[in-house]
């Protein structure tokens, strides 16, 4: 699975929360920096290639979709992100929130109790 471009990653988003839509469609959820409908059009069918996104045809206009869940992407480049940055350490993952105050006591207490709950 091929690492996503920001733009790319911000057309999974929008396609993820329609679940299905047309080239139009998706443009139309675009909020800032809107592409020209051909760019976008090129964007998508490259994310088809790289087998994010598969589509079904209405003569000759395609309605895409993802073909991969928000929550497989979110898992397989945060482990990519925790390997490359963080020493493969979750414990280091949760210090550089802690440091950088982007993570409170209670939610650290949250969870140490979720951790203990599986054991």
């Amino acid at each position: 699975m091929q690492k996503l471009t920001n733009k790319e990653e911000e057309i999974m988003h929008i396609l993820w929360k329609l679940e299905k839509a047309f080239v139009k469609e998706v443009l139309a959820e675009i909020k800032t920096d809107k592409p020209h409908y051909n760019t976008l059009s090129t964007i998508i069918r490259n994310l088809e290639e790289k087998g994010y996104v598969g589509h079904t045809a209405y003569g000759k206009t395609h309605q895409y979709h993802p073909v991969i869940t928000k929550e497989a992407y979110r898992k397989r480049f945060f482990n990519i992100a925790i390997e490359n940055y963080f020493n493969n350490s979750y414990k280091n993952v949760v210090s550089f929130f802690a440091k950088e105050d982007k993570i409170s006591v209670e939610e650290l207490k949250e969870i140490i109790n979720i951790i203990e709950k599986k054991k």
